[in-house]
């Protein structure tokens, strides 16, 4: 069985495409790697790359990306939609093949280290690398973003990082390791400017408010496309189905009387969750807004390759 590690790292840099670019580049450069997605989100100003390998490669790549990070975005200039606390904001680690979560464990624990002790970066470690339960899920870790955190990491113990100095980077802020099992960033946006309408569809719909089960939301303003977004990560998608939110949602904000536009999905998925939602979403003119998805079994021992996946919430409407 092939021995594969897939690495999500999301940047907090979704504007500048030339950095977008050389962060790439940095990560495909390491042999045995194989890039997978780029994806760039100009309002939330955030990024998030998808690549595979094996254990040595993947933690190589990480850390290349990390360094390229470091170097090129100042996170004191830094405005979006999305929490962040550093140019490296979230790197998880995520067993596919021939590896276990311990593995990753491992990967996320020596490649934060050496980014605490090669770039000066803080590190925290979370989920299921997490040294203590307060830091397992990542809004936790992420609690008062960049700014808070500039002063939170030195006055309060309990905000020390796992790794490196007890004081922020000057211009990279801190970043977050981990891992974890496949997780699925998705998107909707509703066609309205009231940016409270998606924070309440959020709130009821989140698990930590008593909505739906393994499901993370927040509401967003897309200022420029006047249209506000329910930002969601589904942890685990055999517990509430990506079919399942959405209906949630469109149930929700019919009763707001609004409707939903579009929703995307960010970086790649599980094939089978593609065959799933192919058949009630594909119709004529409906665009793809995340064109492949990882193809690997729930189980992870299917081969490494690209398929499309068609997507677009209003063919459900």
């Amino acid at each position: 069985m092939a021995d594969i590690v897939e690495c999500v790292p999301n940047f907090s840099e979704g504007r500048r495409k030339e950095v977008v670019d050389a962060i790439a580049k940095s990560i495909a450069s390491v042999p045995g790697v194989r890039l997978l997605d780029t994806e760039m989100d100009p309002d939330h100003n955030r990024c998030v790359i998808t690549f595979v390998g094996d254990r040595n490669a993947v933690a190589e790549a990480a850390f290349q990306g990390a360094k390229s990070a470091v170097a090129r975005i100042d996170m004191n200039h830094h405005r979006g939609e999305h929490p962040r606390v550093g140019a490296l904001d979230v790197l998880p680690f995520v067993p596919i093949s021939g590896v276990t979560m311990d593995d990753c464990v491992a990967l996320a624990k020596s490649v934060g280290k050496r980014i605490a002790d090669e770039l000066q970066v803080p590190v925290y470690l979370y989920e299921a690398a997490a040294t203590r339960p307060d830091r397992k899920a990542l809004p936790d870790v992420r609690r008062g973003e960049f700014e808070g955190l500039k002063v939170a990491i030195e006055t309060e113990p309990e905000r020390r990082p796992d790794f490196g100095p007890a004081k922020l980077h000057p211009t990279a802020g801190a970043c977050i390791v981990g891992a974890r099992p496949v997780l699925i960033a998705w998107n909707v946006n509703l066609g309205t400017k009231d940016v409270t309408v998606a924070k309440r569809i959020a709130k009821a719909i989140r698990e930590s408010d008593g909505g739906l089960p393994a499901v993370r939301a927040k509401g967003f303003e897309l200022a420029d496309r006047g249209l506000v977004q329910v930002s969601m990560n589904m942890t685990d998608y055999r517990k509430t189905s990506l079919v399942q939110a959405f209906e949630a949602i469109r149930e929700l904000a019919t009763k707001e009387h609004v409707e939903i536009v579009e929703s995307e999905i960010i970086g790649l998925v599980p094939l089978g969750v593609g065959k799933a939602l192919a058949s009630p979403i594909h119709t004529p003119g409906v665009s793809c807004s995340s064109p492949y998805g990882l193809a690997t079994d729930v189980a992870g021992s299917a081969p490494m390759r690209h398929e499309p996946i068609w997507w677009a919430a209003n063919s459900w409407m």
